[in-house]
């Protein structure tokens, strides 16, 4: 019998792909080290959210074969333990980019229209000064640029043609033919940043992403650009956006991912008005929440019982530990 650790919960809808195939499967919830090494010494597979596995907790777990993200970063397990162990990593590669996409039109367009001021001006009864209200703008035929080009990105190229707005992409692990493909424009980082509209962030954060976006980049932008992150916390400097938010360096921005989770109630972000705050939700639609948990378990039961139905894309580190297609 597989024995199955699920780090945080899971929708029923994928807990029971397992359980019906005679999986033994537990939630853990205390993700102290000690007590992670104590449950996760003698289990096969383990569904990772947020919590973080590091190596010291990786080399006590003697019998892991794969770990399955629920969603698709991994900045929050040792990679590199990973592929030195052969012990593979899934990520939930087609479940949520539909969900991030529409997650960052929203946010456009919330800030674009002011949504947030406006529905302050009307509760607090000045329906009728509406001149107090700063200029706002339509996407309409406006400059996107995306910043990495994998399934969400794509999935929000593909909506905002539905703006007739220009797409370009910065991503230097895509072919440019792929871009074109999308009826996209390749363009390097700092053309794109100058000519855009809106930025929107997909990419991992790694030591090459940190800070990717900081003081000398926002300078770049256009004093109307509206710049999202619904990636990873770290990729855009928060001292550095409070700064440019603060000065109308760019318009406004939208941020869902921060550089501490959660971050502190004292953060400056908090108090300005031309910015979208929400708590880390881009994929957590219900909808996306049951094809996550699904995908998340498949990739563990697939991966360990029946490679002919593996998604060998989800396997993220597949050549580097071996794996055959």
């Amino acid at each position: 019998m597989m024995k199955i650790a699920t780090m945080g919960p899971l929708h029923s809808d994928g807990l029971s792909i397992l359980e019906k195939n005679g999986c033994d499967v537990f939630e853990v919830t205390d993700f102290s080290s000690d007590s992670l090494i104590a449950k996760l010494q003698d289990v096969d597979g383990v569904t990772l959210r947020t919590a973080k596995l590091t190596k010291d907790v990786l080399e006590k777990c003697h019998k892991l074969k794969i770990v399955s993200r629920h969603g698709v970063g991994y900045d929050n397990v040792d990679f590199n333990y990973l592929n030195e162990k052969k012990i593979a990593l899934a990520i939930t590669g087609t479940s949520n980019a539909v969900t991030v996409a529409e997650h960052v039109m929203s946010m456009f367009l919330n800030v674009c229209k002011i949504i947030k001021q406006s529905d302050e001006l009307v509760r607090d009864g000045k329906f009728s000064e509406k001149k107090l209200l700063p200029d706002f703008f339509e996407l309409y035929e406006k400059n996107i640029f995306i910043l990495g080009f994998g399934r969400i990105g794509r999935a929000l190229a593909k909506r905002c043609h539905g703006f007739d707005t220009k797409v370009c992409v910065y991503d230097p692990f895509i072919d440019a033919s792929i871009i074109k493909e999308n009826n996209c424009i390749p363009v390097d980082f700092d053309e794109g940043l100058r000519i855009a509209d809106f930025i929107s962030v997909h990419m991992p954060l790694n030591k090459k992403t940190k800070n990717m976006i900081s003081k000398d980049q926002l300078m770049m932008m256009k004093k109307n650009c509206i710049l999202v992150n619904t990636a990873r916390g770290g990729i855009i400097n928060e001292q550095d956006l409070t700064w440019a938010l603060i000065n109308k360096e760019i318009y406004g921005a939208g941020i869902d991912v921060y550089e501490q989770e959660p971050p502190s109630i004292d953060n400056p972000l908090f108090k300005l008005n031309n910015i979208i705050l929400t708590p880390h939700i881009a994929g957590l639609t219900l909808e996306c929440k049951k094809r996550m948990a699904i995908e998340t378990c498949e990739n563990i039961l697939y991966y360990l019982s029946d490679r002919s139905k593996l998604n060998f894309t989800n396997i993220i580190n597949g050549k580097k530990i071996g794996l055959e297609i």
